[in-house]
């Protein structure tokens, strides 16, 4: 799912979708880190955990950085595109939700993947919104504020799965 959002993301000239498409590849990474994690040691839970936590922060400096390149150069968002690609995520995400709902007190590996989960829905709800706004304002501005809203989104999950303790 991420590399067809990441894909329409660019086509699209969407912050919000290449965002979320990027969250949705740390996710990937987040589970099977944590499916390795499974049955082993707490501590090897937690370094998984962190590993993720530090793909997060990454990927969302770099989608930051793609913000600010994007409102200094201009871009003109595809609303339809933003809206229809965002509510396929959303389902996607609502279904890896449920999938790990029941599990979401495990491990630091599981409290990390709905962590990751959570903010998933949270970015696709905003990529909606963002499309219905840049559709209504023919502004590009709604698109870029949600592409920073989940690049912060996404860094303070990664900081918050870097305080986890086993």
């Amino acid at each position: 799912m991420f590399v067809a959002e990441l894909i329409l993301g660019v086509i699209a000239e969407s912050t919000g979708l290449i965002a979320d498409s990027l969250d949705m590849f740390a996710d990937a990474a987040v589970y099977g880190l944590a499916l390795y994690a499974v049955g082993r040691s707490k501590g090897l839970q937690l370094k998984a955990a962190h590993l993720s936590g530090f793909l997060q922060i990454a990927l969302a400096l770099g989608v930051l950085l793609e913000v600010v390149r994007r409102f200094i150069f201009g871009s003109e968002p595809e609303s339809l595109l933003m809206m229809g690609v965002g509510m396929v995520a959303l389902v996607a995400n609502v279904g890896c939700l449920l999938l790990i709902a029941k599990h979401r007190d495990g491990g630091a590996h599981m409290r990390a993947s709905w962590i990751f989960s959570a903010n998933d829905v949270l970015a696709n709800l905003g990529v909606i919104v963002a499309g219905l706004l840049v559709m209504l304002t023919d502004s590009p501005y709604p698109d870029l504020v949600i592409g920073f809203a989940v690049g912060l989104l996404v860094l303070n999950g990664g900081r918050r799965i870097l305080a986890m303790k086993a």
